[in-house]
Formats: structure tokens, sequence, C-alpha cells
């Protein structure tokens, strides 16, 4: 997953078009988001899908008529393969864990938000000794990770060691539960879990497979997530051309993750 937090200096733009106010404290992610759509948003004006009076704001909000102009650009510029059946019995055998239904796991977690002004450099500094810290006293005597929960962690489950407990994926946000479930770890997991409210040391304590189901129970699902997978990768490139062709400044579009679509 992509670092959701750091901080900018200037202004950043897209062919001269800011992508926030002066002094405004942006994630890194947010901002490629805004730089992403930029780029398709002055795309669809140049092919004629977009009025040109359509203005760009720096809140990264776009008009209605920008949504739909991007949406119909996508639809144009884009091929997204249909995926084959091999390839979905391939994809359903590689992750068959990703598709049970009633998986559930009881965690803990250390969180540390992401909040307007705060030192995100300082805070991912603070959650990644934190994380060195609770791993190194894993499975040792006491409960190392209940005591820096309550020491440190922003979520008010700090009071309780940081105790979530049992989750399933619908009871979390899909990027802390891709982290979670479908997976086998058991413990302090190795790497912070990044979400939309900032950076987690989490341990799974114990897990329940939930059921798994057939091929062909899943295999609607198991199409589409692949779909999604190859639109993922068409954008992706699409992205790369228009940005190699575009002046981007302030803000890195090399080797990251795919915004618009995360």
């Amino acid at each position: 997953m992509s670092d959701p937090v750091s901080t900018i200096t200037g202004i950043a733009r897209v062919n001269g078009v800011a992508l926030h106010a002066p002094a405004e404290a942006i994630a890194s992610d947010a901002l490629r988001q805004r730089a992403c759509t930029e780029l398709l948003r002055q795309t669809a004006q140049r092919e004629g899908l977009l009025a040109d009076d359509d203005a760009a704001g720096t809140d990264g909000a776009i008009s209605e008529a920008a949504t739909a102009a991007i949406e119909a650009l996508l639809a144009r510029a884009l091929s997204v393969p249909e995926p084959t059946d091999d390839a979905c019995r391939r994809h359903h055998a590689a992750s068959v864990g990703r598709y049970a239904s009633g998986e559930r796991a009881r965690v803990r977690h250390i969180l540390f938000a992401v909040a307007p002004g705060v030192d995100v450099v300082a805070l991912r500094k603070r959650a990644e000794a934190a994380l060195v810290d609770v791993r190194c006293h894993d499975g040792t005597a006491g409960d190392g990770f209940g005591r820096a929960a309550r020491a440190v962690s922003n979520c008010p489950s700090g009071a309780e060691g940081g105790d979530l407990g049992w989750l399933e994926q619908k009871d979390c946000a899909p990027e802390f539960a891709r982290e979670i479930f479908g997976k086998a770890e058991i413990g302090v997991l190795p790497r912070l879990v990044h979400s939309r409210f900032g950076l987690h040391v989490v341990e799974v304590q114990t897990r329940e497979p939930g059921v798994t189901p057939s091929f062909d129970t899943v295999r609607g699902a198991v199409a589409n997530s692949l779909r999604q997978q190859g639109f993922v990768t068409s954008l992706r490139q699409y992205l790369q051309v228009l940005a190699g062709a575009a002046v981007v400044e302030g803000v890195d579009l090399e080797g990251t993750d795919t915004p618009l679509v995360q």
C-alpha cells in the first residue's frame, strides 16, 4: 500500500493549475489523487468532452460535468479484457481465503491518527518505534502491547489496551480489512497498517476462518475482482502516459498505487 502521509512544500500544479491552496497541509495520497484527477479533467477538455470554461478548484472537488466527462473519457480510452475461466480459477485458487464468508479475527491496535496540523514525519517515526517495541516484546512476560496502547493510542480503544474485539471485514475500512483478512498471520503484524484514519500497529490475537465457498459459487465475484485489477492496470498506464506529456510540479506520480480507484 502506498504511503498516505507526507508533507508538501510549495504549491503542486498540473500544467500550471494549482492542486491546493497555499500553505495547505495535505497527505501525499490525497495530493496524488488530485493530480491524477486534474490530468484526466484537462484531457477531457482537450478531447471535447468537457467545456473549456469548467474551472478547477483547489479543494480537490470537481464539477458534476467533469465527473461525467472523466467517466466518458475512461470508457473510451481504457481497454479492459474480459477474464477467462482459467484466469478466474487460478485467481480463486491463489486467494481462496479472500472469498470466505464469516471470517473473523480478534484484533488489537495502536492508532497514530493523522489530523490537520500534525507533523506526519514525526508521527510515522513514533508509529515505527512503537511497532518495533511491541514486536520485540511480543510473547514475553507482561502485556507490552496493552501498555503501549494505553499510553499512546489515539483511539478510545486504547483505554482497553487497544482491544477492538471480534471483527469481520464489514466492520472495517476496506484498506484496513485488506491487511487483516484472507491471511494466516497471528501476532503483531510486521508492518504498519495504513488507513484513512492514520497509521496502525496491529495485533491479530486469533482467527476463525469462516466458510470457504466453491469456485462456482463465487465465480462472479472472482471475475469482477479480475476486471477491477485490469481496470487499475489500464488506468495506471494511461495516467503514466498523460503525466509524461504534462508539466507536473510538486507531486511524484512515479511508482505509486493508482489513485481514484483505491
